[in-house]
């Protein structure tokens, strides 16, 4: 009886879900997975947190490292590189770069406006409990 529904052309699990996923892809296109994946993805996240990515990354990453070792970062990176060269040239990177540079320079300033506010903000604290500021004088209070 085994060999009859071989013959009637049974297919394995694996096969089956290879032919269901073909004709998906076939019926609404590549973006229709990418789609599903990002419902998917936001939705783990909503219930787990972002945390739980860092997790399984980590875990990923460090099970990468103990079977193939850190030079294979080193490989891949490189490969990655290369390949990214041959497809967009030496001036992608300048571009990129100076993007970096950019946006490095940006949070530069605003880590340092941030830090000025919070400062001043707790020099005012302080004023108002008659705390000495920093330099050591008592600041008044402002009279209501």
């Amino acid at each position: 009886m085994a060999e009859e529904a071989k013959k009637k052309g049974a297919m394995s699990v694996s096969e089956a879900g290879r032919k269901g996923g073909q004709t998906v892809r076939d019926k609404y296109g590549h973006s229709f997975y990418e789609e599903i994946g990002r419902k998917g993805g936001e939705t783990v996240k909503a219930e787990r947190g972002r945390s739980f990515y860092e997790q399984i990354g980590k875990k990923g990453g460090d099970t990468v490292k103990a079977e193939r070792g850190a030079g294979f970062y080193e490989q891949i990176g490189k490969k990655g590189g290369d390949a990214v060269k041959a497809e967009r040239g030496t001036p992608f990177y300048e571009e990129i770069g100076k993007k970096g540079g950019h946006k490095v320079r940006q949070l530069i300033e605003e880590g340092k406006k941030a830090a000025s506010e919070a400062l001043a903000a707790r020099n005012e604290r302080m004023a108002d409990e008659g705390v000495p500021a920093v330099g050591g004088e008592v600041v008044p209070a402002m009279p209501e």
